[in-house]
């Protein structure tokens, strides 16, 4: 009771994960062309998120190893080990390289409000300086390792643009029994699938699976505390959703449908902020997405060691050259050529793509007697874990047919 912080842990950060730019980016735009349709994509993400982590929580926590040293440590077959390391690496890098650039185009968006002219004419080429520069300052507080301080404040930014956007989702008054009927009562609007996809891209995080799992370590000890882990999880997760949510109450109120910036975004923060809406969307987003800007590189190291089974050194070559080739890649992506509401939704739906194949190694290793014990699934969680599982791979297929083939 003396201090109430004490027990918050990696559940927390989970959440601050997912709400970040793409989240306010991509619940707005389904609030604003579905109204409260898609409300029951974001519960069944949420449930999702809940379950997934859960299992990561577990057995880094029962385990004491993180989820691809776990997969590298039980398949025997050489060649399947190889590639099943590859096929991790390479799911983390792209995936997190594509949600860096939505990271860095978040912070990017947030600042357009006030720096109109963001490109520089070189040689032909469009490039967007503010991408840069947000790159620069995430690389220098990854490299001097001193960053702690400073995301703590992001954070707490974040944290009050969350708050604006519940007590903005009441002001609006809207109508709770359609809320409800949204929440709870599935339905597919025509051209919808993609924001669908990117609904569970932008919440349940793939490169979360990992971090959860070897944060958990860091906490706490021993199985005897999984109940204070799962607590912590829930908590935090079933939180973030109901900030997801009012993002989504409250850009159904928007009326504009050509959503391109930060002042069309805070349309749905007016009713609380009024004409200084926009400024406050603004500084939530730059905080949201240079707070991510540190933390996705970082998770790709972090997996990339455990693959290969370098030192625990924040500071080695490798381990630097890791996060370095994201940040870089996400730099890259972010200031050339397309728009950040348009970088942003690319990075979420290619987060919802790869989904699958990182659930499945971690059913996969959470079913096994030999990993956790007395601790491994039961069969409802089993079920619960294929179902989703099945419903990523569907929701994928559906989105590729759509890109390719429509």
């Amino acid at each position: 009771m003396k201090n109430p912080f004490k027990n918050i842990g990696p559940g927390t950060l989970v959440a601050a994960a997912f709400i970040g730019p793409g989240t306010v980016t991509v619940c707005t735009l389904a609030g604003v062309r579905f109204g409260f349709e898609l409300l029951w994509a974001m519960a069944l993400s949420i449930f999702a998120t809940i379950v997934l982590q859960e299992m990561a929580a577990r057995l880094g926590l029962v385990s004491g190893k993180g989820l691809a040293a776990t997969v590298k440590e039980q398949i025997k077959t050489p060649w399947l080990k190889v590639a099943a390391i590859v096929l991790i690496v390479s799911a983390i890098l792209v995936g997190n390289a594509a949600y860096e650039a939505g990271n860095i185009s978040g912070g990017v968006l947030g600042l357009q409000t006030v720096l109109q002219d963001a490109f520089l004419n070189i040689g032909g080429l469009q490039l967007n300086y503010v991408s840069v520069l947000i790159g620069i300052l995430a690389f220098v507080l990854l490299f001097i390792g001193n960053y702690k301080i400073i995301e703590r404040s992001l954070i707490t930014l974040v944290i009050v643009m969350s708050l604006s956007f519940v007590l903005a989702a009441v002001m609006t008054s809207p109508d709770w029994v359609m809320v409800l009927k949204g929440v709870f009562v599935p339905v597919v609007p025509s051209e919808s699938i993609l924001t669908v996809i990117a609904l569970v891209g932008t919440t349940v995080v793939p490169y979360n699976l990992f971090l959860h799992a070897s944060l958990v370590q860091e906490k706490w000890k021993g199985a005897h505390q999984l109940a204070a882990a799962r607590k912590d999880l829930y908590v935090s997760i079933i939180l973030g959703g109901v900030v997801s949510m009012a993002i989504i109450i409250c850009a159904a109120g928007i009326q504009q449908q050509n959503i391109t910036n930060a002042a069309d975004l805070a349309k749905g923060l007016e009713p609380l902020y009024g004409p200084i809406s926009k400024y406050v969307l603004s500084l939530g987003l730059f905080a949201a997405g240079i707070t991510s800007a540190i933390t996705a590189p970082l998770a790709a190291a972090y997996v990339a060691r455990d693959c290969f089974g370098w030192k625990k050194n924040l500071k080695s070559v490798a381990f630097r050259a890791v996060w370095m080739v994201v940040l870089v890649l996400g730099v890259v992506f972010s200031s050339v050529g397309f728009t950040s509401i348009e970088i942003i939704q690319f990075a979420q739906v290619a987060n919802g793509l790869l989904l699958p194949v990182i659930a499945g190694f971690l059913l996969w290793v959470v079913h096994k007697k030999t990993v956790l014990g007395a601790y491994s699934n039961t069969r409802l969680q089993t079920i619960f874990g294929l179902i989703i599982v099945l419903a990523t791979l569907i929701l994928g297929a559906r989105s590729l047919y759509k890109v390719f083939f429509t």
